[in-house]
């Protein structure tokens, strides 16, 4: 500040208008350069929150893989590991060539304030940016692709032990690049039937989804709804062919266990109040472990007259609240 006034007095010595006009445009220029470096690091923050968030809930593709090998026999955890590998691999090459490209299109990103309340068309599909062409946003692509990710190994545990190595990479790459871009057009691109920040919202209200609850995890359970319906129980997994329970394996307690501790849920979706959706999650996830806990107990204990605490029911009850 002192630099600036002296070096204004020096150039204009005999008139002092002149020279306080001189420090106020230094100083102006100033501000403006000082407003750009507070954006570019705003900008650089942002970005850095959405690929953090992202990672936190593609670690649940770690999760799950661990769920689906706690809930599988022996002989086929090395088959049931490689089918949620084959959900990260199918979904990211499925979503970067097309599904992406039908969930947004070339609206690529949140969308922004000025443009919220706007008169939009509604559309059934995307249909221009595939291979992510025109797309700038790659941190935005990555945290949709978590959720796609996310969807699809959803499925999974349903068909565990019961479906073909290439049938299932078919049916990873079918959700991630086609039906999960559907609904998440439908929900949270600008123009969507659903969306809820365009002015010609369905029944005036639209759909608000903050984090996936709707169109990941309801996209995913409907699919293993149908799947499981389709492929029926396992055999030779919990009963023998006379109806006697079976012994569970060692690994299974071992797997599910250390699974607890993968499995995340998303509060990137909600930059504003992530603090409140990181306690809210875990008071969901510790709630539910107690309430499935006791509530086995309870039906054991009346049911056969002796207490009994498992930790399958446990950790089931913990995933269900972090749902």
């Amino acid at each position: 500040m002192k630099d600036v006034f002296e070096a204004c007095r020096l150039s204009n010595p005999d008139d002092g208008f002149e020279a306080l006009e001189c420090v106020s445009q230094s100083l102006n220029k100033d501000m403006y350069t000082l407003n750009d470096r507070i954006d570019g690091i705003a900008e650089g923050l942002n970005t850095f929150f959405l690929i953090f968030a992202s990672v936190v809930m593609f670690l649940m593709q770690a999760g799950f893989g661990m769920l689906c090998a706690g809930s599988v026999r022996k002989k086929n955890v090395q088959n049931t590991m490689l089918k949620n590998l084959l959900d990260a691999c199918g979904s990211g090459i499925a979503f970067f060539v097309c599904g992406y490209a039908f969930a947004y299109g070339s609206h690529d990103g949140p969308i922004p304030r000025e443009e919220q309340n706007l008169e939009r068309p509604s559309t059934f599909i995307g249909s221009d940016s595939f291979f992510l062409i025109g797309v700038d946003n790659y941190a935005f692509w990555f945290y949709q692709f978590a959720f796609a990710a996310a969807s699809t190994t959803i499925v999974a545990g349903t068909l565990a032990e019961r479906s073909q190595m290439v049938s299932y990479f078919l049916y990873s790459i079918l959700l991630a690049g086609f039906v999960f871009p559907v609904i998440a057009h439908s929900v949270w691109s600008i123009e969507g039937f659903l969306n809820a920040d365009k002015a010609n919202r369905l029944f005036g209200s639209g759909m608000v989804d903050f984090a996936g609850s709707g169109v990941v995890h309801v996209t995913g359970g409907l699919t293993a709804l149908i799947a499981s319906k389709i492929l029926g129980p396992r055999k030779d997994r919990f009963h023998d062919d006379l109806g006697n329970p079976l012994h569970t394996p060692n690994h299974i307690q071992k797997y599910s266990v250390a699974s607890k501790y993968w499995v995340h849920s998303c509060f990137g979706s909600v930059a504003s109040v992530a603090a409140l959706a990181a306690m809210t999650t875990t008071l969901g996830g510790t709630s539910g472990a107690i309430t499935a806990l006791g509530t086995f107990a309870y039906w054991s204990q009346r049911r056969t007259g002796e207490t009994k605490f498992d930790v399958s029911y446990a950790l089931n009850g913990c995933l269900s609240g972090l749902v």
